[in-house]
């Protein structure tokens, strides 16, 4: 908006302005932060009469008669310290009175904010200044005494004619920029209104005029306030004011009313009038203190003032700050604010930084959890959902420390959080890093998201210990499909539910557009290559734009890592053309698939190109469902908007016909794939039942992607939760998967250690694994699930013993949960918990949750605060520096218990091609099935004997891992004969979902 330096400079809108007379002149100079009629800072209100001194047209400032008329509001700087004065020769004042006071004010908020600078060495304190006059001369008041402090001032200098809205406008720009601390306006008197006045952000309030500044000075909260600078000034120069009687002239608005009040509280009698006031004599009369809020009139003699009063004048038009008017009709002394009010400006801005400060510092939090009313039977999800009120979502972003400018809001329940929390809470310690994972699953799914949100709500509303979930968020596919939701379930959930089930803040969908863009443009890259010249594929790529032709940044980048140092594209060698036109992608090595968040069995084989146009390139593909995007894992892995954008821009989406990788970079794509994505970086904040925070960011499927919710969210949650708080984050599926790439993968990514797992298991699983019939989704459960079988259990607990001996690889306390449900008898929870605790458990608990909220998980809370102060030996499975094919038997040897793996033809080729171009030392992300520890779903318990078939191996460059297909796995998911969708409908009169689970 505007341009220059930002240093003490003064910006000029390009608004034409237009020469005004005189006196318009002088009224558009403006007074300071006033409102009304109040009193002025730094330049009071121009005076109701014309200027004596002042012909009728002066060009603005430039009179030399009106510079020595605001002389005084110049600071009294040391003569070595004073810069420059660009030809304006103001005397400086000197002496005592107000001058005097400005300079110890000036000396005090110089030492102050040094002070501040040596325990924060990166402090830039910057106060940005609207004024809409053209006085240099206040302009340069307010940047020497900010020099001689060591702060940095901003003009934004407007135009006279500007509009209160446009003014508003400003402000509101001003109000959102990190690198502004403060604020004050220098307007003309017409354009102050309540409006202008608390479009000001009430934390950037230098002038203190905002209503909610003034609400606490009125209301004597004084350390929730700062007194306005003039006020300030007028409360310096008066003496001891105790039991006198104080009358303010003409001190109108906001700052009328803040004067009034710090004067009752310092035990003065005040009386407030205007000019015209027909009392206005004898209450001059008998006044110990006059205070002139604007230029006393001629018709007002100076006789009426009581001989010996003080007088205080906050009006400009005056040759010196200390002027004693005749002695003998009127021993009065007058003092003038002057430059006082501008020093007190300048503390007002050293006493927000330390506010500031204090306000970037780690917050304690102050929660108030939502009461719970359990009932029985339970309600549906959605029913419990709805019968609870939500926060809103700004309230229980303060409560848990954020700041306002930390937060964008999505309606009255979902916020993004910025990740510039991350730079202002860099040196607080982390709290307690909690996973939770499970057993093998049934097809229903054994509570992971249900006990993770039971978990913290137990915590923080039950044990008051701060305490944050972070989920991933849910595919529409298995919404709609066989699952459902994954908001967690019953009593332990997070609300509003279909919000969170439903497009959520666009993640997905963002992830959906960069993912096709990209497979777009593979395809047309492909066909314009093989259907242009170098010439022309050059002539396009490099176009002549206003008679200059020039290199775009990323094309500058792929130059470079061409070999060829050029900046001239008139320069390039036909040779070097070639090179940089064609990247010969080999179409049958294409990896990159387009990607749609539903479940379409139809399209995992596609051909395209098929159309007239695309001139006969044609070629089968795929589809695959958004959440198996390679940018959906880069998404959960990433630690920074950099960071996110050289991932994406190292995404490998197939090879060229010497072999070579191809990248997003390579195809110039990366810019615009960031641009899609700068949004759906930052994690989603919401709360659970129990009105807890939560974070849901990322939703990586873990049976072919990692299964992880973001680092982001988790490295945020860290922070906001305290030394002594706990983040409770969630591994999809089975530990063989969810937990094993957790480990492998994302702690190698954010570098975080775990405290503690939680895993999970059902009795319902357990007899499923000890021999059980099978379990179907959509089919009622047979009777050995529903009636008491200890042997069922008993046999099926070699599951849980496994995933226990998986846990402890990696040397973390493991605590089991066992998820209980009302068919699941006391013999059966307890031989759960009894063989759980003999396998190595540190505890084994039995937790009601879903029907009960975080008060059925509190002993499952208090197991995992003990097991998280245990000792921690954490570890990684294997090392990156070993061959892709000995990372892969350690895994499924170790973890899934298999005797060895075999490699298909294709699969051996693809370690071969990737340990040659460089990615041999990425860890390993295997894509199995989540139903058996083994590559079929079928064999349950712990299979031992096999041979794990790995039919293909790919890479996912930019996220960061090598992943090997284990036998026939699918990235498209199929819809059942009866899917989800039956039951999910909409009520037109009221807009509510129904039938969502």
């Amino acid at each position: 908006m505007f341009g220059g330096d930002l240093d003490g400079v003064c910006f000029l809108k390009k608004k034409k302005r237009k020469e005004k007379s005189g006196s318009e002149s002088r009224g558009a100079a403006g007074r300071g932060a006033g409102a009304g009629g109040a009193p002025s800072l730094p330049a009071p209100w121009p005076c109701s009469r014309p200027c004596p001194r002042l012909p009728e047209r002066t060009g603005g400032m430039r009179s030399a008669a009106l510079r020595r008329c605001l002389a005084p509001a110049l600071p009294a700087l040391p003569a070595a310290l004073a810069p420059p004065r660009r030809g304006l020769s103001a005397p400086v004042p000197r002496g005592g009175g107000a001058a005097a006071a400005a300079r110890k004010v000036t000396e005090n908020a110089k030492n102050s904010l040094a002070s501040l600078k040596r325990e924060n060495p990166r402090l830039e304190p910057t106060l940005a200044i609207i004024q809409a006059h053209n006085d240099q001369l206040i302009q340069e008041a307010n940047e020497n005494f900010a020099k001689e402090i060591g702060l940095r001032v901003i003009h934004i200098c407007l135009p006279e004619s500007s509009t209160k809205d446009e003014i508003v406008s400003e402000i509101l720009r001003l109000n959102e920029d990190p690198n502004v601390q403060g604020l004050a306006l220098d307007l003309p008197e017409s354009l102050y209104s309540s409006k202008v006045l608390n479009a000001v952000k009430p934390e950037k309030d230098v002038d203190g005029l905002s209503s909610v500044n003034l609400g606490h000075l009125v209301h004597g909260d004084v350390r929730d306030c700062l007194v306005p600078p003039t006020v300030c000034a007028v409360m310096e120069l008066l003496e001891d004011i105790g039991g006198k009687k104080v009358l303010l002239v003409g001190a109108r608005g906001a700052e009328g009313a803040a004067l009034q009040s710090v004067l009752r509280r310092r035990g003065a009698a005040v009386l407030s009038c205007h000019w015209k006031a027909p009392q206005l004599q004898s209450e001059l009369r008998h006044a110990d203190a006059v205070v002139f809020g604007s230029a006393k009139p001629d018709d007002v003699p100076v006789s009426w003032v009581k001989p010996g009063a003080t007088i205080i004048n906050c009006a400009h038009a005056l040759l010196s700050e200390n002027q004693s008017y005749d002695q003998q009709n009127n021993p009065a002394a007058e003092k003038t604010v002057g430059s006082l009010a501008v020093a007190m400006r300048m503390q007002n801005m050293v006493k927000n930084m330390e506010r500031w400060i204090q306000s970037q510092q780690y917050r304690k939090w102050d929660l108030h959890c939502l009461k719970l009313q359990p009932l029985s039977p339970v309600p549906s999800d959605i029913e419990i959902s709805r019968a609870q009120s939500p926060k809103a979502v700004d309230v229980l972003a303060k409560e848990i420390g954020l700041l306002t400018d930390e937060i964008e809001i999505y309606g009255q329940t979902k916020a993004k959080v910025r990740l510039s929390l991350l730079e202002r809470l860099k040196d607080q310690p982390d709290g307690k890093y909690v996973l939770v994972a499970g057993i093998t699953p049934t097809p229903l799914g054994e509570g992971k998201s249900t006990v993770t949100v039971g978990l913290v709500q137990a915590l923080t509303a039950h044990l008051n210990i701060n305490s944050f979930a972070c989920l991933r968020q849910p595919s529409q596919g298995p919404t709609f499909g066989v699952k459902g939701g994954a908001a967690g379930g019953g009593y332990a959930q997070v609300i509003p539910m279909e919000e969170f089930n439903l497009h959520l803040t666009g993640d997905i969908h963002a992830i959906t557009a960069a993912n096709n863009l990209l497979a777009a443009a593979i395809d047309a890259r492909i066909l314009h290559e093989n259907t242009q010249s170098d010439k022309s594929l050059y002539n396009r790529l490099v176009p002549v734009v206003n008679g200059m032709r020039g290199f775009s940044a990323i094309q500058l980048a792929r130059l470079r890592r061409l070999g060829i140092n050029k900046t001239d594209p008139e320069t390039l060698t036909e040779e070097e053309i070639s090179k940089f036109v064609r990247l010969d992608i080999d179409p049958s090595t294409i990896t990159w698939q387009r990607v749609v968040d539903t479940n379409d069995r139809f399209l995992r084989k596609i051909t395209v190109g098929q159309a007239n146009t695309e001139k006969g390139f044609v070629r089968q593909a795929q589809f695959d469902i958004a959440v198996a995007s390679e940018i959906m894992a880069i998404l959960a892995l990433t630690t920074s908007l950099q960071d996110m954008k050289e991932r994406l821009g190292k995404m490998v989406v197939a090879n060229d016909q010497k072999g070579e990788p191809v990248t997003a970079e390579d195809l110039g794509v990366t810019g615009a794939l960031a641009v899609l994505m700068k949004d759906a970086i930052k994690p989603t904040l919401m709360q659970t039942l129990e009105g807890t925070p939560v974070f849901v960011h990322a939703g990586p499927f873990a049976n072919i992607a990692h299964g992880n919710s973001s680092v982001l969210a988790d490295k945020i949650a860290l922070k906001l939760v305290g030394e002594k708080g706990f983040v409770v984050t969630e591994a999809g599926f089975g530990a063989d998967i969810g937990m094993e790439k957790f480990f492998n993968i994302k702690c190698r990514a954010s570098g975080l250690v775990p405290s503690v797992v939680v895993l999970v298991a059902t009795v319902r699983a357990l007899k499923m694994h000890g021999g059980g019939p099978n379990v179907t989704a959509g089919a009622p459960l047979k009777k050995e699930y529903t009636e008491e079988n200890l042997q069922l259990v008993a046999d099926g607990c070699c599951n849980l013993q496994k995933q226990i001996q998986i846990t402890q690889l990696f040397g973390v306390p493991v605590v089991v949960a066992l998820n209980v449900f009302k068919t699941d008898s006391p013999a059966e929870i307890d031989l759960v918990c009894k063989i759980a605790k003999e396998s190595g458990a540190f505890d084994a608990v039995p937790c009601n949750h879903w029907s009960a909220g975080g008060r059925g998980a509190v002993k499952l809370a208090q197991a995992v605060e003990k097991a998280a102060n245990q000792k921690n030996s954490f570890k990684y499975l294997y090392s990156l520096e070993l061959p892709i094919v000995e990372k892969i038997r350690i895994i499924a040897q170790k973890v899934y218990g298999a005797e060895d793996i075999e490699l298909s033809p294709a699969a051996q080729s693809q370690v071969d091609r990737y340990s040659r171009q460089g990615f041999g030392n990425l860890p390993i992300c295997m894509a199995k099935t989540h139903l058996s520890l083994s590559h079929q779903p079928e064999r349950k318990g712990v299979p031992t004997g096999f041979i794990l078939p790995i039919s293909d191996v790919r890479a996912s460059i930019g996220a960061g891992f090598i992943y090997p297909l284990v036998g026939t796995m699918s990235t498209m998911p199929g819809l059942p004969t009866r899917p989800c969708f039956y039951d999910i409908d909409l009520d037109p009169l009221t807009e509510q979902v129904k039938g969502l689970f």
